[in-house]
């Protein structure tokens, strides 16, 4: 969260009250300036006129020049070291040729100084750009709101004693005590207690979800009406606070590819604006004389300048990622959250995903000389050392039946086929369908996810387990079909299996009995002039995901490691992925909107600016170019922020 010295929100901070402090002094100095102004005298009809008036209206502007037109001469500076000219250069260069020819009039050029215009327009940058800083740190603050979740105090549990330290002076095994009402101070384990706990601003879930012993909590979500005592399971950077703000600090620093654009446009508009300053000075000295020419060419640098356009995707890419944040989308990688918005495909994997994972056992089928409780045990035996879904089913059903579980030996995980391991002699081996497949041994296929047991290679029977679909998932995949989007699933269950799933859900297709490794090929199949979506669980779809044009690993909880998923969505409802893809739809059209508005504003403003409507008595002023150009940076900051409202 540092910047050098400095936090980006105290950077922000410190930019802001400089633009404030120099806006303020400039003004009450602007007040003499406009007084000892001739133009201003002969338009109010007063005059005030002394020996040496002159040159101390010279000496009050030019401290307005090197004090308030500081920043942008150090920022023009910036920009060409960069090799990269951009809005500083364009306003030191308007000021600048304001200042120096007015300064040579005064000792002697003929023609008219420009002293009020210099000051007005300097004031009203500075008033622009501390407006403008106050929306970008409005952007910056809301990053910053995440880091002040945290508590600044946390209760430890000290020889049986309460004992108050601060925050960072927590350490992994302490034992903390969380009253109703306040915030839990560090990521850990319920050890006693019961309460609701409300994740809103951390997991985007709206509903406060209830702790109790042995439930994983995280540190800045808030307890309810009841007491907690949390063992500390991490700290520091390891928090999944601390991941967050890293991950959304990541992606508002990584440019988009509509930032790539925009970046470029502001360097070509540079360009144009200094031609066309040129070539209006050129003209302007030739029709109507070098005071109108200077005039006009100021006025067209400032009314030029790319700041809009600068501001136009970094402000919607920081309101929108820290939106995401908020309701549990992390975003790894923006091209692919920008992308997610062209989505036509989302493949969904089936266990877990479009199911609740929370397998039951409905049949066991033994063969030949097998009963049911001894293919329970051994199958049990096995998964009692597993960590998937299913093997939580078994153990549950073997233990509903009394049935005593054994002791696997040499237990291995076959990666994408299952376990195996020697139970009570025998050699032991529990499959999914893909593996019998594989194998080419014929199988009947059950309504429901089959797993089979295999002993010293031989099929001994089969376990037939039932998960229940969603409730989400049915609206999911209706609100996805309404956008025109294909739903499709994949999973390694039989064909009776997906099809009863994929006709309940009225999804497009499904692609059955596939091993992980095939998944990876499957997309690449849809992906033939489709945008194509994976969502899993972020392990045994790993390929797929790095595969899918946006890979969104979902239902990771507070384990946001899920390294081949461009997004990761916290909570495991698929109604998150119609409000993911609408979010990016949101911010591209909000990107547009920035772009459209930047842009066609100077298509509007230069030529006013250069005065080709100079015969039909309109002309703008440089200090009026000033407050078009601030404005036009203050529309496109206030439209990135109106996102969060929609």
């Amino acid at each position: 969260m540092k910047t050098g010295k400095h936090s980006i929100h105290e950077h922000h901070k410190m930019m802001l009250n400089e633009y404030k402090r120099k806006f303020i002094v400039s003004v009450i100095i602007t007040v003499p300036i406009l007084i000892l102004s001739p133009a201003i005298q002969s338009w109010f009809n007063f005059n005030i006129s002394f020996y040496g008036s002159i040159y101390i209206l010279f000496i009050l502007s030019s401290f307005v020049f090197f004090y308030g037109g500081l920043p942008f001469i150090k920022g023009a500076i910036k920009e060409l070291r960069k090799k990269m000219p951009g809005m500083m250069v364009l306003i030191a260069l308007a000021i600048s040729v304001a200042y120096f020819y007015s300064s040579a009039v005064v000792f002697g050029l003929k023609g008219k100084f420009f002293f009020w215009e210099l000051a007005t327009l300097i004031d009203i940058m500075l008033f622009g750009h501390w407006l403008e800083m106050k929306s970008v740190m409005g952007a910056s603050m809301a990053l910053e709101k995440l880091a002040k979740l945290m508590p600044n105090v946390a209760h430890v549990v000290r020889d049986g004693e309460i004992v108050d330290i601060k925050i960072d002076e927590i350490r992994k095994g302490d034992i903390i005590l969380v009253k109703p009402g306040e915030k839990i101070p560090a990521d850990g384990k319920v050890i006693e207690g019961k309460s609701n706990v409300d994740e809103s601003m951390l997991t985007g879930e709206s509903i406060p979800v209830i702790k109790k012993k042995g439930d994983a909590v995280i540190g800045g979500a808030i307890n309810g009406e009841g007491s907690l005592k949390i063992m500390v399971e991490k700290v520091g950077k390891e928090t999944y606070l601390s991941r967050i703000i890293e991950l959304v600090r990541k992606a508002q620093e990584e440019k988009s590819r509509a930032q790539l654009v925009a970046d470029k446009a502001a360097f070509i508009l540079t360009m144009i604006a200094i031609i066309a300053g040129v070539t209006t000075l050129l003209w302007w000295i030739v029709n109507k004389g070098v005071s109108f020419a200077v005039e006009r060419m100021v006025t067209v640098m400032v009314i030029t300048c790319p700041h809009a356009l600068g501001l136009a995707v970094p402000l919607v890419v920081a309101v929108s990622t820290t939106m995401a944040a908020h309701h549990g989308f992390l975003i790894r990688n923006r091209n692919a959250f920008e992308n997610a918005r062209k989505i036509n495909i989302v493949v969904f994997d089936k266990t877990g995903t479009l199911t609740e994972g929370k397998f039951e056992v409905s049949v066991v089928k033994p063969f030949s000389d097998f009963d049911e409780n001894e293919l329970l045990l051994l199958a049990a035996s096995l998964e009692i050392n597993a960590e998937h879904p299913i093997a939580g089913a078994i153990i549950k059903e073997a233990k509903k039946r009394g049935i005593k579980i054994g002791k696997a030996e040499n237990f291995r995980l076959i990666k994408g086929i299952g376990i195996e391991g020697i139970v009570n002699g025998k050699n032991v081996k529990v499959v999914g369908v893909g593996y019998m497949k594989e194998k080419g041994i014929e199988i009947e296929d059950d309504k429901g996810t089959t797993i089979f047991v295999i002993i010293d290679d031989k099929p001994a029977g089969t376990i037939t387990l039932e998960d229940k679909i969603r409730r989400e998932s049915y609206e999911a995949i209706k609100q996805l079909r309404k956008q025109g989007i294909k739903c499709w699933m994949l999973t390694g269950d039989g064909k009776k299996v997906a099809d009863k799933v994929a006709k309940e859900l009225e999804m497009d297709g499904y692609f059955a009995e596939v091993l992980p490794h095939e998944k990876q090929d499957k997309i690449k199949e849809l992906q033939k002039g489709n945008i194509v979506a994976m969502v899993g669980d972020g392990v045994n779809d790993a390929p797929a995901l790095a595969q899918a044009d946006v890979g969104i690993a979902i239902g990771s909880g507070t384990d946001i490691a899920a390294e081949t998923a461009d997004i990761i969505l916290v909570s495991d409802n698929p109604l998150d992925i119609p409000a993911l893809i609408n979010l990016s739809k949101m911010t591209y059209k909000k990107m547009l909107q920035n772009l459209g508005w930047a842009t066609g504003y100077n298509v509007f403003a230069i030529p006013l600016g250069a005065g080709v409507l100079y015969s039909y008595g309109i002309l703008i002023s440089p200090a009026i170019g000033a407050l078009l150009m601030s404005l036009s940076t203050i529309i496109v900051a206030i439209n990135a922020k109106l996102m969060v409202e929609k």
